[in-house]
């Protein structure tokens, strides 16, 4: 059977988005290396650095291409509740994401739309109401 072992993002810059998203989840770069075209990052306490290990490792490489305006995959990161999602949102905005006008945002989302310093859009959920 399959398994995910990583969510790869394609990013300009590997070292900018390795920082942001390492500092964002709580991730260390696979072996200590971040190269100039591509990195691993896994859960810093170990439990992801091997494929199906436990958690998702994120990849990212380096890319040419312009993000998507309305991705067709991004990553849902889970909040515990309202209040945990508006500090997580507030947390990962002193980090460098930006909040998106999502002109898609049905009546009481339980979602907020965010895009990291390369402009891949990510939600924050208050898991909470799932």
């Amino acid at each position: 059977m399959l398994r995910i072992g990583s969510v790869v993002l394609g990013v300009a810059d590997v070292r900018r988005a390795a920082a942001f998203w390492g500092k964002a989840l709580g991730y260390v770069p696979r072996g200590g290396v971040v190269g100039e075209d591509w990195v691993v990052l896994v859960p810093a306490d170990g439990s992801g650095g091997a494929v199906g290990a436990g958690a998702v490792q994120v990849a990212l490489g380096r890319s040419g291409t312009e993000p998507q305006p309305v991705p067709r995959v991004h990553l849902d990161l889970y909040a515990a509740d309202a209040a945990d999602q508006a500090a997580e949102v507030e947390r990962l905005v002193g980090l460098g994401a930006r909040r998106v006008d999502w002109d898609l945002y049905p009546e009481d989302p339980d979602f907020v739309v965010l895009e990291d310093p390369d402009r891949n859009r990510f939600c924050v959920i208050d898991a909470s109401r799932s």
